[in-house]
């Protein structure tokens, strides 16, 4: 890659993993699933009219937006506002390729080595070693609750595997209008008119910069800059920098939260963080209706110029990948 386009790369990388932070200071603004709505709604609105029809069947943008807008993104807010922390959750959530990479064998048959089974292991080891860390100093729920999101986004995951959408950015920015009813309905039943009102009555710059930050910068320029370096490099290239946004979310926690970080946690990010790179780096054979291996990796787009958006494990196999990370 030209040093431009590796700079682009760190750079989304760290709007992705700084996203956690901007996240743990909204919900001192907003009740975590109206923000989540409010997040959704601020990226689909305008983008939803200039980026054109979709571009692929709107089964599998519901689909997706369910799974990924919905469960994964309600179930991690709601963690980090049960006291989840923002460094531990950008590490956490990373089990998703592990989650992936496991309904990927079962649902799309694509078998893993001994590699990606390693890397498997490595990173449920960190995730037992963040366990841990998370019983000392965090609640058990909100840990479970991230565990159960990044559960939630290995569906969304193998679901964009086999949307294969050729757009990224279009296929993202129609997702987006999914899950801003659905969510807006769970604020008002489970958090409350009240509480909902009072928030949004309360809206000053620094909960504006937060909306706009996770809607417009984390989503339109963070999905617009990996799309664009996904059209100009291979997945194999681009991908392994979404490894840095739990680089990128513990400093950026610890900076600016204050967030300790104790040598389990580091340990755990050993663990993970290896982990994940087997899993996501190590290809996938795919399995044919006889159970032989096709000789195909799973690495392989099934369409040219297929990109989604998955982290650098999460499927490997979509020809692309774009962690929406919090």
């Amino acid at each position: 890659m030209r040093p431009v386009h590796t700079a682009l790369a760190v750079l989304v990388a760290a709007v992705w993993g700084f996203n956690f932070v901007v996240i743990e200071i909204g919900l001192d603004h907003f009740p975590p699933l109206l923000l989540s709505a409010l997040r959704f709604l601020v990226a689909a609105l305008p983008a939803v009219f200039l980026v054109g029809r979709p571009k692929v069947a709107w089964k599998w943008i519901v689909g997706v937006g369910i799974a990924l807008g919905i469960a994964k993104f309600g179930l991690l807010f709601t963690g980090m506002d049960a006291g989840m922390p923002a460094g531990l959750s950008s590490l956490v959530l990373q089990v998703q390729a592990v989650f992936t990479a496991v309904l990927a064998a079962v649902v799309l048959r694509e078998r893993p080595g001994r590699v990606r089974v390693l890397g498997m292991t490595v990173a449920l080891a960190g995730i037992a070693v963040a366990a841990v860390d998370g019983g000392t100093s965090g609640p058990v729920l909100g840990f479970t609750l991230v565990v159960a999101a990044a559960a939630c986004w290995g569906v969304s995951n193998v679901l964009t595997r086999k949307a294969s959408p050729p757009d990224a950015l279009n296929f993202m920015v129609w997702v987006c209008t999914v899950p801003v009813l659905p969510l807006l309905a769970l604020s008002l039943l489970l958090e409350g008119p009240e509480r909902d009102l009072a928030a949004l009555r309360a809206l000053d710059w620094s909960g504006a910069a937060v909306i706009g930050y996770v809607a417009w910068v984390s989503t339109v320029f963070g999905f617009g800059a990996w799309g664009y370096l996904l059209r100009r490099y291979p997945a194999s290239s681009v991908a392994p920098f979404s490894l840095l946004v739990p680089v990128f979310g513990m400093s950026s926690a610890a900076l600016v939260l204050g967030e300790s970080v104790s040598g389990l946690r580091w340990l755990a990010a050993l663990l993970l963080v290896g982990g994940v790179a087997l899993t996501s780096l190590a290809p996938a054979r795919a399995v044919n209706r006889t159970g032989v291996g096709s000789g195909v990796s799973a690495g392989s787009p099934p369409a040219a110029g297929a990109a989604s958006p998955v982290p650098s494990g999460s499927l490997r196999t979509s020809g692309g990948a774009a962690p929406l990370s919090g």
